[in-house]
């Protein structure tokens, strides 16, 4: 039973920083995609960040890029989301989500809803 636990949002102020974890049980990260994916209040969910867990190679939103940074550590099952320089707009719940294919990243689908397995979502609010 493959389940993932996203844990680190909270409430911080614009300019901030959070870091946000996934924890994943029931499978080993050989050869996937592991994404951020994001929903603001009454938007669609959007990509973030993804990362292949075999080579590491990442891909990052435009909006994000340059302030947030994905990295895993294949040893304890987890994928990170360093987030800096927090503006009022990257608030929303913040998912992970696993794809058995570690070309996903690569593709123009990362993004969206193909993942094979999500978290809950951790809420990440950024106000002053």
């Amino acid at each position: 039973d493959v389940q993932l636990q996203a844990s680190g949002g909270g409430l911080v102020q614009p300019g901030g920083s959070l870091r946000l974890s996934c924890a994943a049980s029931g499978l080993t990260f050989d050869e996937y995609a592991i994404g951020w994916i994001r929903q603001a209040p009454g938007k669609e969910r959007e990509g973030v960040s993804c990362i292949s867990s075999d080579d590491g190679s990442t891909r990052y939103a435009d909006s994000v890029k340059g302030r947030f940074t994905i990295s895993t550590d294949n040893a304890k099952n987890t994928v990170y989301l360093q987030m800096n320089s927090l503006k009022p707009e990257d608030t929303g719940i913040y998912y992970c989500a696993v794809d058995f294919s570690s070309l996903l990243c690569q593709s123009a689908a990362w993004g969206s809803d193909v993942y094979d397995y999500w978290g809950r979502g951790t809420q990440v609010t950024v106000s002053s």
